[in-house]
Formats: structure tokens, sequence, C-alpha cells
């Protein structure tokens, strides 16, 4: 769809404004407690900030392959803040809290 289409880019040019070398992605799942990574709308956003020639990596701890469409799989949640300059989070999480900072979402009511 079209609209689709008009998020992921808009998404995708707000986080590449930011200049970032290194973009992480903050789990693949679009809700909360589910495991379906293969469909999720991130995709787009990761193809499009990769053409930019900036590196993406993926946090999905759940993950067993150490790469999700080329991109390095991090399941170490130290590791995954420490080499990101911007995290593209579906939902807020806890576990980004303390460098809220890189994180980019569009979760302003923290909610799934």
């Amino acid at each position: 769809m079209e609209s689709n289409t008009t998020r992921k880019d808009h998404i995708s040019e707000q986080i590449i404004k930011k200049n970032p070398n290194t973009v992480g992605i903050y789990r693949l799942t679009m809700k909360a407690n589910s495991d379906n990574f293969r469909h999720s709308s991130i995709q787009g956003i990761m193809k499009r900030i990769k053409g930019k020639g900036i590196e993406v990596v993926v946090y999905e701890p759940t993950m067993d392959e150490d790469n999700f469409y080329n991109s390095k799989v991090i399941r170490d949640i130290e590791e995954f803040k420490n080499t990101c300059d911007v995290i593209v989070s579906n939902r807020i999480s806890e576990d980004l809290l303390d460098v809220q900072d890189k994180v980019y979402s569009r979760d302003i009511y923290n909610r799934d």
C-alpha cells in the first residue's frame, strides 16, 4: 500500500537525518510477545537505511541465526547499546531507558 511505503520512507529519512554510522534495530517483532520477524515492516526501513551506506545491526536475543538480511544479530543488550548511534524501537522498553537519547520510536504513549 502507498501509505505503508510513505511511512517507511518518512521513518527512514528521520533516522538518516541523525547522521549515524550504525543503526540498531531493537527487536524485529511488531507486537509484544510475538516471534514473527520474517514479515516485519522494519525490513523495508532497514533496506532504506542500508541503501545510504549506514551499517544496521539487530538486537534479537531469541534468534538463532547470526545475521538477518545481511545485518549482524547481537544477542547481548549492552553490546548492542554500545554499538549503536541510533536505536530504532517499535515500542519503548525498560532495556533502553539508559540510552533514551539514542532511541527513535513512534511509541509516544508507551504502549503496543
